[in-house]
């Protein structure tokens, strides 16, 4: 069992799947402060269980996956505040989520806007039910899209769907956000977390190492963690020569090691 540090964010597991869900649906899952550092904490305790292969990610009921950051939370806040605590904790969340070692999954349930999209950007796959609509209404508000909006979407889906998204309003459906690659599968209302169960099956019967692996490589190559992934993959290497226990020991008695 995993204890979160806030109710609103649960999390259950089902043999090697954590399933988190935004459990929030009367404010359409918006995040607030406490939920962000929720967020953080609960990624750091799934990414150290050796028994999870696979993460999915939801929002309760069916009409936001995730609605962005409350309003309520950050309007409220001094420029310096704002900064310093909203966007970067955000920040330091959603890359934690990102950088998972487990593949993670999201089930876009219902609309999927602002910090929702930056929050559905993070996973490795997305899955959207039929009616989801998914857009980048910040500047609408007058504020940017600050939670890499600007960054890791980018990154991800391209600049040129992001600029109609973020400067012009372009709002799209399921079937349109597949084409456009923001998504990776369209199911009907209701289907997602099966569609998620069942990708995760999938990716239980390849190597769990190698998946792994192969998600910090493609990390690397998106510029999301290259100078992590250079040092932890080289260090593996090192850590396995023979040559660090031979160091270690060198260490403990007080001699010159024989490399």
């Amino acid at each position: 069992m995993i204890e979160s540090l806030d109710a609103r964010l649960k999390i259950s597991i089902e043999g090697e799947i954590a399933l988190l869900v935004i459990d929030r649906p009367d404010q359409l899952n918006a995040l607030d402060d406490r939920m962000v550092l929720a967020l953080s904490d609960s990624c750091a305790k799934i990414e150290h269980r050796p028994d999870l292969r696979t993460v999915i990610l939801t929002g309760a009921g069916d009409r936001s996956f995730c609605a962005g950051g409350d309003i309520e939370a950050w309007s409220g806040q001094s420029p310096e505040d704002f900064g310093r605590f909203w966007v970067r904790e955000g920040h330091e969340a959603f890359d934690r989520l990102a950088r998972l070692r487990q593949p993670v999954i999201a089930v876009l349930n219902g609309h999927t806007l602002g910090g929702g999209l930056e929050l559905a950007a993070c996973a490795d796959y997305r899955i959207a039910e039929l009616h989801v609509k998914i857009g980048q209404p910040e500047t609408g508000l007058g504020i940017i899209p600050g939670w890499s909006g600007t960054q890791r979407v980018v990154r991800r889906f391209g600049a040129g769907v992001v600029r109609r998204m973020a400067l012009f309003g372009d709002v799209y459906g399921a079937e349109d956000a597949m084409r456009l690659g923001l998504v990776d599968q369209v199911v009907e209302r209701g289907d997602g977390l099966a569609a998620a169960r069942a990708a995760a099956e999938r990716l239980a019967r390849r190597g769990a190492y190698a998946t792994e692996l192969t998600k910090m490589l493609i990390n690397a190559a998106e510029g999301e963690e290259t100078g992590r992934v250079v040092e932890a993959l080289a260090g593996s290497i090192a850590a396995g020569s023979g040559q660090l226990k031979e160091g270690v020991a060198a260490f403990r008695t007080k001699r010159r090691p024989k490399f």
